[in-house]
């Protein structure tokens, strides 16, 4: 049988994600002398430290939570190190559980908005996701990616180092004594909209990554498989802001792009401002505005910028394990157009797809619309269950 969560109320979505993004950016967030990239594994500790998961502020979860910095690698293949977050249930369940290696849609670019200092306050977005999957057994590990509560500038939508950070944490996850997950661990990723990204992101590269990890799964949706059409779909649009928002992440991971030197004096000002900001506030301060107004040229007409972007492109390798993926006909901020692309590049490949619609709803609506779905697929997967590939 599988496991069922009530519903809960809806509140409108929006306003819901910029009242938390708005407490994110304000919440707590001492955290210890960061540690260096220096040799060992990826996956290997750094640190650990005890912390906590309330998906509401004060709201008991019976979870136990830590916080990780572990060793990961940037879309350029040199070491880094990358923060998190390691959530086990204290169920009484004895021997080993799943667990699913998740990744957060836009946060933001700022420390701040980082999951790792926003899950002990209640105060991180997508909590109330993640415990719909504490509430099965399931332990979490929820990786804040390159630059996001650890030193430098977020690589915002850079989708190698995403995909490297995602499944770095699972192995991090797995390393922590205190967890009490084994080495084989059965593991699931999750992941929507950057999230989505940075899960499709960890399926294509776990086979020549991480082929030690026993993945079962992947659900991911409203996936950014392709930032040129996204850039284009949202130029002048309600979702401008994270085309700027995205061509920093790249600029943080690729230097040599010199973003700086394609804006102008609004440009700069916008751009130095998103590297420290949330999302409702970057998202509403660069909203429908044209890269023209920001630029004195377009760096998304460049060689090198577009050589880039291209290297975050999905599809060109079919994941490993089995994937649910879903998208929202009528999302307005990633183009249904461009999931429907990636899952057919995926079927091309010979990947085991099963794709879903969300007929009903936008962006942030699908993430919690089709949470249940996505952990009931999981669930099948860890189960052992049959597949149902729906490729055309």
């Amino acid at each position: 049988m599988r496991f069922r969560i009530p519903p809960r109320p809806r509140r409108s979505s929006l306003a819901a994600v910029a009242a938390l993004a708005l407490a994110a950016a304000t919440a707590a967030t001492a955290t210890a002398a960061e540690p260096a990239a220096d040799s060992g594994r990826p996956g290997d500790l750094v640190a650990a430290l005890p912390s906590a998961f309330h998906p509401l502020p004060g709201q008991p979860t019976g979870t136990r939570a830590w916080k990780i910095h572990y060793r990961s690698t940037t879309a350029d293949g040199a070491p880094n190190v990358v923060s998190g977050t390691v959530i086990v249930p204290q169920d009484g369940r004895t021997g080993p559980r799943p667990l699913v290696t998740y990744a957060v849609g836009t946060v933001g670019m700022g420390d701040s908005c980082a999951p790792s200092n926003n899950l002990p306050y209640g105060t991180a977005m997508e909590a109330n996701l993640i415990q719909q999957l504490t509430l099965r057994g399931w332990a979490v590990v929820v990786t804040d990616y390159e630059g996001l509560g650890t030193p430098g500038v977020h690589t915002y939508t850079v989708g190698p180092s995403a995909g490297h950070a995602v499944l770095d944490a699972a192995r991090a996850a797995t390393r922590l004594p205190e967890a009490g997950l084994p080495a084989d661990t059965p593991i699931g990723i999750m992941g929507y909209s950057q999230g989505g990204q940075a899960g499709s992101w960890a399926a294509e590269l776990q086979g020549s990554y991480a082929p030690e990890l026993k993945v079962k799964g992947t659900a991911t949706g409203g996936v950014p498989a392709d930032l040129r059409e996204v850039a284009d779909f949202n130029n002048g649009s309600y979702g401008a802001g994270l085309i700027f928002m995205a061509a920093a992440g790249q600029d943080a991971a690729f230097p040599e792009l010199k973003l700086d030197s394609y804006l102008n004096p609004a440009g700069k000002a916008l751009v130095d401002g998103m590297k420290d900001g949330c999302v409702a506030i970057d998202a509403i301060a660069g909203s429908f505005k044209r890269i023209s107004d920001l630029t004195t040229r377009n760096p998304l007409d460049q060689p090198d910028w577009q050589a880039r972007l291209n290297q975050s492109r999905l599809g060109r390798t079919a994941p490993a394990a089995p994937v649910f993926q879903y998208h929202a006909l009528g999302d307005e901020l990633i183009p249904y157009a461009v999931g429907r692309q990636l899952r057919s590049e995926w079927c091309a490949k010979g990947a085991d797809v099963e794709w879903d619609t969300v007929w009903v709803g936008e962006h942030v609506s699908g993430v919690i619309t089709h949470s249940l779905a996505a952990g009931n697929w999981l669930a099948d997967r860890f189960a052992g269950r049959a597949t149902h590939p729906n490729c055309p």
